[in-house]
């Protein structure tokens, strides 16, 4: 992670789990790290938290609604004017709403589809284009995928969630292929985990807060940490080499 100190990462949906888990551990690497969410207030805590630390990086919070394109090209216009521009991309922002494909509101999938692919989509848009402004080479898209964009959940409440997620599986490797095609090293990568011990089933079910506490005491189930320790594995591979995919899940979970 050396060559990584003092450079900018965008870490999009930092406020909880998996997103301030990413920020903290870049931060703690030495990274200048925007961390972006439509409440900034638990960023600004753990900014707080990470300077008492000591840690090396600085985490710059971000108020930014990602299903609003402005909103998100008037964020890189400002990591531009403050900071020159990303190096690395985290598109970790995602969230799943309670819509079967055969009953479910269309403002649900909507909105499902602006935050979990038309976000991811903007961010690394953009943040290729401010790699290729200031001639950096050796950037790094990284996408916060799932299992659910391998394979579909047997649960109706999750059908659209996962087809959410299997376009990331599919945009991730059109941008690898497009990276190429441009003779650029920048590189691609999709971390695709199991389920994640955060407050993401809480959201997902927020009117049934019993089922969602069901869902981590059901099985064993992934920390936030642990897909942070990849994010760094995967920025940690020399540049000559290319990390596609990530699949993760614990050692008890079978399937």
């Amino acid at each position: 992670m050396e060559r990584w100190k003092g450079r900018v990462a965008l870490v999009t949906g930092a406020s909880v789990g998996i997103g301030a888990a990413i920020a903290r551990a870049l931060v703690q690497q030495g990274m200048r790290v925007v961390g972006c969410a439509r409440n900034v207030d638990k960023i600004e805590k753990l900014a707080a938290e990470c300077q008492s630390a000591g840690y090396s990086g600085t985490l710059i919070p971000y108020k930014c609604d990602l299903s609003n394109e402005e909103e998100i090209l008037s964020m890189f216009s400002a990591i531009k004017t403050l900071h020159k521009g990303v190096d690395v991309c985290i598109n970790n922002a995602g969230l799943a709403h309670n819509e079967p494909l055969l009953s479910g509101k269309t403002e649900g999938w909507r909105n499902m589809i602006d935050v979990n692919v038309l976000a991811l989509s903007i961010c690394t848009r953009e943040a290729y284009k401010s790699m290729k402004e200031r001639n950096v080479d050796d950037g790094h898209i990284i996408n916060i995928n799932s299992m659910g964009g391998h394979r579909v959940v047997p649960s109706a409440d999750e059908h659209f969630y996962c087809a959410t997620k299997y376009a990331v599986t599919a945009l991730t490797e059109g941008i690898r292929q497009e990276l190429r095609e441009a003779n650029t090293h920048i590189r691609a990568t999709c971390i695709s985990p199991g389920i994640v011990e955060t407050e993401f089933a809480f959201r997902h079910h927020n009117s049934d807060p019993e089922k969602a506490a069901a869902v981590y005491e059901s099985m064993k189930c992934l920390k936030a940490e642990d897909i942070a320790s990849a994010v760094t594995f995967v920025l940690s591979a020399p540049p000559h080499v290319q990390i596609g995919d990530v699949q993760m899940r614990p050692v008890e979970q079978v399937s």
